[in-house]
């Protein structure tokens, strides 16, 4: 058997499970996301507990073909031929597994944690290794209590080397994690206040991290950051590195820039050293500052390190969707390649629901360690069971591999060069397109020849920030309460299926959109989840129907089109949604419309009210709390009142953003989760890290102009230069959505790092900005705003809401989202 194949019985002695052994298996994949079944045959699946219940998903694990499951202590499951192993606490099992395993493999391994640039720091390690090491390391960055032991599970006999890093938030985790990776070597990157929420203090947080290295023979780590922690570190042979103690092993003590490049002069056992690297900002330079001292700690020379640091490539950790020519999505991620990496890239493709067809443009894998017949064996059969549609293959090995693949469209090229001479034979339309390459392939080539071209003002969207807001609201949840998310309106400016799938793939209850066609346009996308239409049109009544979307009723002309609608259409039952007015006065049935309505819903057989709710007016203001809470008892009286005659029980629906956090009385059984998706809420400061805001709008400069003093520019002549200096346009106007109002200094702009007023009136398609003493050329990024020039302080700026600026974003702005 191999090294990373165990029998269950095996697994369930490691784990001390309790449970009968149905089928004799073999496992050597780890399982916890039901979503992402690989090699169902051989996998484990853990229901975890979090947010969601890992339990719940068996049934879909198991319909994936997954047959052996490790379960929370409990009533048993039973289902045909499956094996559940029953433990107190499933990620402790998963723990114990992995870090058994790790204890089978007798191999150096370099644990790295720290607040800043672990998995950067990681991933150069790995490109400046890989030539003489086979090296297992964390995909991407899975650095969690669940990641970790995914990553170390993945070490085998081929290996002789592991790069892992630690992340923690919450003090007692690091021991459980030093437990599976069981470094010998330890790498300290920047500590900074990054999770700097789940601890007392900054010691607290420091001693916590400084566990990872408790058993490591050697630590390397910059001198200046353990001063104060000598004592907790005594024990271990160390290598330091700084920029201001000339004790340390690596002291550097000259910083040059050439060019493009970063050039370090340092000493090292009494001699004089030098590196350069080819980046110029100073998070890059201190990770590669780290990379160089583990490179000489670690005894490879000064002039051998020099060499390989000088080559090291960008990290990109994040994958980008962007809209493609001829109605194709096209993801973004030409930068690197490797097994791990591409399954995560392929799960990926498959929350894409917007396309049918699945298209994978690939490069050949380099240093993977393994043989080339053994590694494109293994990709043809992750991409086999991925379902991809289309395969495109660049590079000579797998050209002569070729014969490994399943796909029904495929096609191979030598080179990129190839592969563009041939584009248009490829006849791309309407599908989602996957370009995953090793940075030597230029695939960013690729990626530009497919995406539809736009001018350079962008709005990036963060998708792993949507996901951290959406986890923020579902933790303040009680038990049981639904959850519905809106995104009417372009969702907010911020696109349209991209967030729903986004959604849909992470199990949200229900949509909401304003009007009948943003529902269809999802539907049409893939999305198949209830979605709630607010403003139903008796001219979109045939729509409502073929897509299956749901009406909002809130007034009796409506109720009676729509019943005439279902009655002449011969339809039972059609789900619909009661909309209460308890104050808003906004649309809705008032209170004393609530027995009217009981008399025309009594044994109404055509409609079937699947919930009721109404809309808090003020809920994030506490001057309005009164109000509020007469709001709620309204609420509260008209839906009691409506069940009863009903006959059955509905879902109740009453809290908005800012209600979910203020008044978790109000829950009901479902909440409306709106602009804080998008990282705004009312309730919450702009400074809690709990919120992460999903989007940035940049543009750049155009145009650098000097100007004398009284000099006037832009229409009108409004505005006037009060002294010498310089202006630059930049390419955004009022067509963009950056509102007039934003003219003549009342708004700003962020430009390398200076926060800088407009000048003059916004024009149609640009607006000009005073840089007078900041260092800035054409081409330069703007950022209209983003997490550090907020989008609450541009709305402050102009006396508006930020709702009214993110919704203005006009289309023509190429929309850009990011996954990591």
């Amino acid at each position: 058997m191999l090294s990373n194949q165990y029998l269950i019985k095996e697994v369930k002695q490691i784990i001390s499970a309790e449970g009968d052994i149905i089928t004799e298996d073999i496992i050597s994949v780890l399982l916890t996301d039901s979503r992402r079944i690989n090699s169902a045959a051989e996998g484990l699946f853990f229901a975890l507990s979090g947010r969601r219940n890992g339990h719940e998903f068996i049934a879909e694990a198991y319909a994936a073909g997954v047959r052996n499951f490790v379960v929370k202590q409990g009533p048993e499951i039973k289902l045909p031929d499956a094996n559940f192993l029953i433990v107190i606490d499933v990620l402790v099992a998963l723990q114990t597994l992995a870090s058994h395993h790790r204890e089978k493999f007798n191999l150096d391994v370099i644990g790295i944690t720290g607040s800043n640039g672990k998995t950067i720091v990681k991933e150069w390690l790995y490109q400046l290794m890989t030539t003489d090491k086979s090296i297992v390391r964390n995909p991407k960055s899975y650095n969690s209590q669940i990641g970790v032991p995914l990553s170390v599970w993945q070490i085998s006999d081929r290996n002789n080397l592991g790069i892992f890093e630690a992340g923690i938030s919450l003090p007692g985790e690091m021991n459980r994690l030093e437990a599976i990776i069981k470094p010998t070597i330890g790498v300290l990157t920047h500590l900074g206040p990054a999770h700097d929420e789940g601890f007392e203090s900054e010691q607290e947080k420091v001693l916590e991290k400084l566990k990872l290295f408790k058993n490591c023979r050697l630590l390397i780590h910059n001198y200046d950051q353990l001063v104060d922690y000598k004592e907790n570190i005594s024990a271990l042979n160390r290598f330091t590195w700084s920029r201001n103690f000339e004790q340390a092993d690596l002291y550097v003590f000259s910083e040059t820039v050439i060019k493009k490049n970063y050039y370090l002069r340092a000493k090292f056992k009494d001699e004089e050293i030098e590196c350069l690297i080819p980046f110029l900002d100073q998070a890059s330079v201190e990770n590669a500052i780290v990379c160089w001292a583990t490179m000489l700690a670690l005894d490879y020379s000064p002039d051998e390190t020099d060499k390989r640091l000088e080559h090291l490539n960008p990290v990109s950790m994040r994958l980008e969707l962007k809209t493609g020519i001829n109605d194709c999505s096209v993801i973004d991620d030409s930068y690197n390649s490797d097994i791990q990496s591409l399954e995560i890239a392929l799960n990926f493709l498959n929350q894409q629901n917007q396309q049918q067809k699945k298209t994978l443009v690939l490069s050949d894998i380099f240093q993977s360690g393994l043989q080339e017949n053994v590694l494109y064996k293994q990709v043809a059969e992750l991409i086999k069971s991925k379902k991809v549609d289309k395969f495109i293959g660049v590079g000579e090995a797998l050209l002569s591999h070729q014969q490994y693949f399943e796909v029904p469209e495929q096609f191979f090229y030598t080179d990129t060069t190839e592969l563009l001479n041939h584009l248009l034979n490829l006849n791309f339309k309407g599908e989602t397109i996957l370009i995953k390459g090793s940075r030597s392939f230029e695939f960013e080539r690729v990626s530009r020849a497919l995406v539809q071209k736009t001018h350079e003002t962008v709005m990036e969207i963060n998708l792993n920030a949507m996901l951290n807001n959406l986890n923020y609201y579902k933790s303040k949840l009680r038990p049981g309460v639904k959850l519905m998310a809106m995104v009417k309106a372009f969702s907010y400016g911020s696109g349209t299926f991209e967030l729903a799938n986004m959604l849909q793939y992470n199990k949200v209850d229900y949509l909401a959109v304003a009007y009948t066609d943003e529902g269809v346009s999802l539907r049409q996308a893939g999305i198949n989840m209830p979605i709630m239409v607010l403003n139903a049109e008796q001219s979109a009544f045939d729509k409502l129907m073929e897509y299956k979307l749901e009406p909002v009723i809130y007034s009796f002309g409506l109720f009676d089109d729509f019943i005439k609608y279902v009655q002449q259409n011969d339809i039972l039952n059609y789900p619909v949604h009661l909309k209460i007015d308890t104050g808003m006065h906004r649309l809705g049935f008032e209170p004393f419309d609530i027995d009217l309505l009981c008399d025309l819903l009594d044994d109404d057989k055509y409609v079937r009210v699947l919930s009721m709710f109404s809309h808090l007016a003020a809920s994030e203001a506490p001057e309005h709390d009164d109000f509020t809470t007469i709001q709620i008892k309204r609420f509260e009286e008209a839906t009691e009142k409506i069940e009863q005659c009903l006959g059955y029980s509905v879902i109740k629906h009453l809290s908005n953003t800012s209600g979910i956090t203020r008044w978790p009385s109000a829950q009901f059984d479902m909440v409306r989760l709106g602009i804080g998706l998008y990282g705004i809420d009312a309730a919450v400061p702009a400074t809690d890290s709990a919120l992460q805001p999903i989007t940035s709008l940049k543009t750049s400069i155009s145009q650098v102009k000097k100007i004398v003093a009284g000099d006037t520019v832009g229409y009108g002549r409004n505005g006037v230069m009060t002294k010498d200096g310089q202006i630059a346009t930049v390419r955004i106007g009022y067509a963009d959505g950056y509102l007039r109002a934003f003219g003549n200094g009342v708004g700003s702009m962020l430009v390398n790092g200076v926060v800088v007023p407009t000048i003059g009136n916004v024009s149609m398609d640009m607006c000009m900005i005073d840089v007078t003493g900041v260092e800035v050329k054409e081409g330069d990024e703007v950022i209209v705003f983003n997490e550090q020039h907020r989008i609450e302080e541009l709305a402050t700026q102009i006396g508006t809401i930020p709702y009214e600026i993110l919704t203005n974003i006009s289309q023509r702005v190429k929309r850009v989202y990011f996954y990591e």
